[in-house]
């Protein structure tokens, strides 16, 4: 086999490559370094990421910095930022033992003492990444081990006498919302992970992994709306929007909001690494017609999941932008704004608006740039596999 090719779909639109380049230096710089920056390095070797939003720590935000670490090549802030994490986040007895804190204080301390799997999947992957591309360290920054054993914590934690529950439903293989809860949040389902860790994980959790990694293909295609593409932030094994009441919230979770957003882009993401459909692909041509073309003028608010719209706007419009535009990459290349074929020329016109659109400033920017600047690495060909 050769190198695998990864699409620039930027340049696809008419962006030249060296646009291309310095446009993601100056989102690199934004997001890490610039006066709105989500990332702050704290004493000689650590730092998080923040949540300006909500003025915490999360292992959501902990764990998408290092992926883009990783994948761009800074080793020095993936280390500050993974040290910082397990420093204060990961939980060494009780319950949640070998678990991460899903959200601390930015001085360290802890929150809560639940984990959320989104966190844990992706520090897995971003360590994994790390040993291919560095090299495996000492201590923590033995980085394939750390990430191998937070795998076998998800799915083995509870037996043979260990404390808590798995983050993946045995039986069924799905990713759980939290563990102990029998219900799943499709946008934690990123079958491109689970395809590779059923390479790099211990030998006997691998086929586990793999069978996940189908599992979450078709799994995505029933829960995305058959006509709209959308799905529920919270939702049924089934697929269908998850309606029934929480005991830690009063909040709706049955819509097309917040969470929600990053199920196209994984699909996007998952294509482009892996080239499998299930039938999850369409789910992205309907989306990008829902919200680019039926709702043109006004696209970035709240939606029941059939695409009926509502009067209120989102809280996060940068972020159905960028993972909308990131979601091209489940529609066959090359994009044209001037293509005949309607599903290529809308999939351009997400991916020229999102070109168009500056990251978000203030408080609500922490979410919205991260999948900002995820799309901007996927959509330019730099979002890949390290092995």
């Amino acid at each position: 086999m050769g190198k695998k090719q990864y699409r620039n779909v930027f340049t696809e639109i008419g962006k030249s490559e060296e646009e291309v380049e310095k446009r993601l230096k100056e989102v690199v710089d934004t997001f890490f370094y610039g006066d709105d920056k989500v990332y702050f390095p704290v004493e000689d070797d650590m730092a998080y990421i923040e949540d300006t939003g909500n003025h915490d720590a999360r292992t959501e935000g902990m764990s998408y910095g290092m992926m883009m670490c990783v994948q761009l090549n800074m080793k020095e802030e993936f280390d500050r930022i993974w040290k910082w994490a397990k420093t204060n986040m990961y939980m060494t007895d009780g319950y949640n033992e070998g678990y991460f804190a899903w959200s601390c204080a930015v001085t360290g301390k802890k929150n809560a003492n639940g984990p959320a799997p989104d966190g844990e999947e992706f520090f897995a992957m971003a360590l994994f990444f790390a040993s291919h591309r560095w090299g495996d360290g000492e201590g923590i920054f033995e980085y394939s081990k750390e990430a191998k054993d937070i795998l076998r914590a998800c799915i083995h934690k509870g037996e043979n006498g260990r404390p808590g529950q798995p983050m993946w439903n045995r039986e069924n293989k799905q990713i759980l919302f939290v563990p102990g809860v029998n219900f799943t949040d499709p946008s934690y389902h990123l079958p491109h992970f689970y395809e590779l860790f059923a390479k790099w994980a211990y030998e006997e959790d691998r086929e586990f992994w793999a069978e996940a990694a189908k599992v979450s293909r078709a799994y995505l295609k029933t829960a995305c709306h058959p006509e709209s593409g959308m799905n529920s932030e919270y939702a049924e094994f089934d697929g269908s929007p998850m309606n029934r009441e929480l005991t830690w919230t009063s909040d709706r979770h049955n819509w097309f909001y917040s969470d929600a957003y990053r199920t196209a882009a994984n699909i996007g993401l998952d294509y482009e690494w892996c080239g499998k459909d299930e039938g999850q692909l369409k789910a992205v041509e309907r989306l990008q017609y829902t919200l680019g073309v039926v709702n043109r003028n006004n696209p970035y608010r709240v939606y029941e999941v059939d695409g009926t719209p509502l009067s209120i706007p989102a809280l996060h419009p940068l972020a159905i932008l960028s993972t909308t535009a990131q979601a091209s990459l489940a529609v066959e290349g090359p994009i044209s704004l001037n293509s005949s074929d309607e599903t290529k020329a809308v999939a351009a016109e997400w991916v020229a608006k999102f070109w168009n659109e500056p990251m978000r400033t203030g408080d609500r920017r922490y979410y919205d740039n991260c999948l900002y600047l995820f799309s901007f690495l996927a959509l330019s060909g730099n979002y890949r596999i390290y092995e």
